[in-house]
């Protein structure tokens, strides 16, 4: 981890590390006494927190949405994977009333999430095929793929896992099934958005509404994909494109003018 952070130094400031799946607050603990660009550290906190709120906030949006519910009451959810923000994510839903369907390949964490929440427990090859309302990926990517689709029972997918989606047209696939997707890298910003103004030194306030708007965010995408017709998937990546050319255009225009 040092011998990282003596690389992150030298592209002083191009790239800032922070704390991702597999690692802990620890290691970035050790890449800081080789360079200030990181986070994650003792000192700056933990964003999985951030993470498992801005996924609350995108699965009742995505409720709103679809099934026309503005409470998560009674509402199912299979959620696959117990990490950090899976479990956090867990109790989000518990304390808003929803009905939990877990699995996870660590029994402890199974075992802790019935004592906490009441879950039911399925095995984690049967949790794409338990009926739900909302199908909850929290643990490593690539989850929806032609096999998985196929199995799942539910009118949602929302999660925190990355890169979810096993190829780009299984977006098309999950909504020709009348399966409505929350992109991944937008319901699971919450962290990256804490590390970012944490580091900015933006107010907590300021964090914690930027978070809590990504249900706003996920709400005008449902929205503007129902009106073109296209996958959530598919706007999410067309609005990402516009506005990282938008900012390569004002760098470009800024560069110019210096």
């Amino acid at each position: 981890m040092r011998s990282f952070g003596r690389f992150v130094e030298t592209l002083g400031g191009r790239y800032i590390t922070a704390m991702d799946s597999g690692t802990r607050v620890a290691d970035m603990d050790a890449i800081a006494t080789e360079t200030r660009w990181v986070s994650c550290t003792s000192d700056a906190g933990d964003p999985s927190p951030y993470t498992a709120r801005g996924v609350f906030e995108g699965i009742c949006a995505a409720v709103r949405h679809r099934l026309g519910r503005d409470q998560l009451s009674g509402v199912r959810v299979a959620l696959q994977g117990l990490g950090h923000v899976g479990f956090a994510v867990a109790r989000h839903l518990h304390d808003a009333g929803a009905r939990l369907i877990v699995c996870d390949l660590d029994p402890q964490r199974v075992t802790a999430a019935i004592q906490a929440f009441g879950a039911r427990t399925v095995a984690p090859e049967e949790i794409y095929a338990a009926p739900a309302d909302v199908f909850c990926p929290c643990g490593l990517g690539a989850v929806l793929n032609d096999v998985s689709i196929a199995q799942l029972q539910c009118a949602i997918v929302a999660g925190s896992a990355n890169n979810q989606l096993a190829e780009p047209r299984h977006g098309e696939q999950l909504r020709n099934r009348g399966i409505l997707y929350a992109p991944d890298y937008l319901i699971n910003a919450g962290g990256l958005i804490f590390v970012a103004l944490h580091h900015a030194r933006a107010p907590a306030r300021a964090i914690d509404n930027k978070v809590r708007g990504i249900g706003d965010q996920l709400k005008a995408l449902f929205e503007q994909a129902d009106r073109e017709r296209r996958p959530t998937s598919e706007v999410a990546d067309s609005r990402a494109e516009s506005i990282i050319a938008s900012a390569a255009a004002d760098a470009g225009a800024h560069h110019s003018a210096a």
